[in-house]
């Protein structure tokens, strides 16, 4: 099997092995450049390029490209093209030129714009990003791109990504220079996205009209056995499920996505999938594929594939932890504390630089984690609060208050596990425990950030990662360039860190009420919906924290905020028009046909003198939960008509849609929920949550 794996790795991606083979040296050196070191595009290799990747591409059985980007909507787009480019003696004439390589063109008015385009202008262009190989999927070449207007603005996930990276590239050399590290010429962020996701039989799928339209269920009771017995988390893997994720490893590998950890996650039906660390643009690339190609495969395997964050009330919903850290292309991590952080001045300015860009742009940090589905998950027992705190661990506290405050403090030393067993292998204990519930936690050597939604682009959250650590990168660097005591400075960064935002660094539960309240003193901000945390991006000190970064201008900030807040508001329409459509057309109908026949069949004990008080009394109950159910449809109803009349900024109306959700929607499932508790299985027209999570 090794030598299997081995053998397919990457045989579909155009990588360095590849192109070291089909490309002139001096042509492969130029995109080696490009793509490790930084350096400017070099439009004399595209020719070149594209004629071998044609050929590499077309040997694989494709026939067609496609310029591969992730817009506003944050699924993969792109149109496919055939390699024809003409007719000649009744033969087709293959052509893929540079030109076609380097860009492509679509309907930019056609994806979510936020008022940076009007609907006339129509113009969008996909340029080709090579510091991402391409990779052929089916018959199909894809070329990972950005897509801008024909004004420049980014208009997708990847482009803020690449300029977020080359600020925290030339800000971290700064650093780097100052504290006398020559040999880096090049500074990484490095990612790895842990995916979590449901699988659903496809044929209890399509009797759900929720699941279809909106991704996830809209009603549902309770079932008699949920996640209470933690028997599923690391359990043993279905073997239908096991197929699929033998498939789906398959696939990524061929397109040299290190597909590596999977298992079942807490809730029934519920898995997590993670992939080795790459490069941040790299990274997103790798998870928007893992999202598609997930999909895809679990068709093959009778299987609905669910991203949506929470799509069953009452358990645990999917995230997607981001795992980021900060490399150079000298092999170094800069979030490695090695065996003695007080003494790496490196690691210090680094975690400092962390720190303090998490408590100053905490709101961006909550918004990039934003979506939809995410507003039921965040705050459960199940995913971390929507109060951005730090978990640093005791060993790392310990050191950076030792530092701060220049006194020692009592730590406990780490020993060795001991199991009491002496057959076991003995190894020395990591610095602390590991902490769950933290938003933003150090593990080792990167931080772990939970919050992320797991239908997300990972884009919009290393954007904003990178773009608040080279800020702070900028202020640092400035300090270390004009002093020639480095190490009197770096005392100096490290004491101010502790003093003005320590107060970010909680090592407890996060799920906990006493937490809630403690963060409030501490003037932590706690944001709750999508739309309140949207207003982040048009804060004016995280709009002038982007114009110095150059990750989004003034524009782009304002047009993102439109486009989250009207996507809110879509979202909640849809899932109140689909609840209105199945109370209407399909659960009251069930319930009205029990009754009836309830009703006949008391009726004929009654004429044989055989009334059944039991029945009387169910029947009552019956009629009593219809008729609050069709109360609370025609009340959500009329509160839908009312709102698509409104007018008003999108934040006012996605603060009404957050108030018909709370109030008439959950009243409508409340109904439901209860109705479905009191018709027998046979009449109820749609799959239970018994079907959905156990049925596989």
């Amino acid at each position: 099997m090794a030598k299997e794996l081995a053998e397919i790795f990457g045989k579909h991606l155009f990588d360095d092995r590849v192109m070291r083979e089909r490309l002139p040296q001096g042509v492969y050196e130029s995109l080696r450049e490009i793509r490790d070191n930084g350096k400017s595009w070099d439009p004399n290799v595209a020719d070149v390029v594209a004629d071998a990747m044609k050929s590499w591409a077309m040997e694989l059985g494709a026939t067609h490209y496609i310029h591969w980007f992730c817009p506003m909507t944050g699924t993969g787009s792109g149109k496919h093209d055939s390699f024809i480019d003409g007719v000649k003696d009744g033969a087709p004439m293959m052509r893929f030129s540079g030109k076609m390589l380097a860009k492509g063109e679509g309907d930019a008015s056609s994806f979510p714009s936020g008022g940076l385009r009007a609907t006339f202008e129509a113009r969008g262009y996909t340029t080709w990003d090579p510091t991402s190989p391409a990779f052929v999927l089916g018959t199909t070449l894809y070329i990972p791109t950005a897509f801008c207007s024909y004004t420049g603005e980014a208009l997708d996930q990847k482009t803020p990504v690449l300029r977020s990276m080359q600020a925290l590239n030339k800000q971290t050399l700064r650093v780097l220079r100052a504290l006398g590290d020559n040999e880096s010429t090049h500074i990484l962020p490095t990612v790895g996205a842990e995916q979590e996701y449901f699988l659903v039989d496809k044929k209890l799928f399509d009797a759900r009209l929720d699941l279809k339209v909106a991704g996830h269920t809209l009603f549902g009771a309770k079932p008699p056995k949920g996640q209470e017995l933690e028997d599923h988390y690391y359990g043993t893997i279905d073997e239908r499920v096991r197929a699929f994720m033998r498939e789906l490893d398959e696939e990524l590998w061929l397109l040299g996505v290190p597909a590596k950890t999977e298992h079942n996650e807490v809730a029934p039906g519920q898995y997590e999938l993670a992939s080795v660390f790459a490069t941040a643009n790299i990274a997103c690339d790798h998870n928007q594929i893992m999202m598609e190609l997930m999909r895809k495969v679990a068709l093959r395997h009778g299987f609905a594939c669910l991203l949506h964050e929470k799509p069953f009330a009452g358990i645990n919903g999917s995230g997607k932890h981001n795992n980021w850290s900060i490399g150079t292309n000298t092999g170094k991590n800069l979030l490695d504390p090695t065996d003695a952080p007080e003494e790496n001045n490196e690691f210090l300015v680094s975690l400092c630089a962390v720190i303090t860009a998490v408590d100053k742009y905490a709101d961006l940090l909550r918004m990039s984690a934003s979506c939809p589905g995410n507003e039921e998950r965040l705050g459960g027992n199940e995913a971390p609060p929507a109060i951005v705190s730090i978990f640093l661990g005791e060993a790392l506290t310990h050191t950076m208050c030792e530092l701060a405050e220049g006194h020692t403090l009592e730590k406990e030393q780490r020993g060795q596990l001991m199991t009491g067993v002496k057959s076991l292998p003995r190894f020395t204990l990591d610095d602390s425990d590991r902490n769950r519930t933290s938003p933003f936690a150090f593990t080792g050597n990167k931080f772990e950030f939970r919050m992320v939604g797991s239908s997300q682009s990972v884009g919009l959250a290393n954007a904003v990662t990178n773009a608040i650590v080279a800020d702070v990168m900028h202020d640092f660097a400035d300090k270390l360039e004009n002093t020639e005591n480095i190490d009197a400075v770096v005392h100096e960064i490290v004491t101010e860190t502790w003093r003005e935002h320590g107060r970010v660094i909680f090592n407890g539960n996060n799920y906990s009420e006493e937490w809630v309240q403690e963060a409030a003193r501490r003037g932590l901000p706690n944001i709750p919906t999508m739309a309140m945390a949207a207003e982040a991006f048009v804060d004016e000190k995280n709009v002038k924290m982007f114009e110095r970064t150059h990750v989004f201008t003034p524009s782009e900030c304002a047009s993102r905020h439109e486009i989250m807040l009207e996507t809110y508001s879509k979202h909640v329409h849809i899932d109140a028009s689909t609840m209105l459509t199945m109370v209407r057309r399909s659960l009251l109908p069930a319930c009205y046909e029990y009754l009836a026949q309830m009703s006949n069949a008391e009726l004929l004990t009654e004429q044989t003198g055989a009334a059944c008080a039991s029945a009387k009394a169910n029947i009552q109950k019956l009629c009593v939960t219809i008729d609050e159910a069709e109360g609370a449809n025609e009340a959500l109803r009329r509160s839908l008509e009312i709102l698509e009349k409104k007018s008003g900024t999108a934040a006012e109306i996605a603060a009404e849609c957050r108030k018909l959700a709370d109030k008439e929607m959950c009243n409508l499932r409340t109904h439901i929920d209860a109705l479905e508790l009191l018709i027998p299985k046979k009449f109820w027209p749609i799959p239970d949550y018994c079907d959905l999570l156990f049925d596989l």
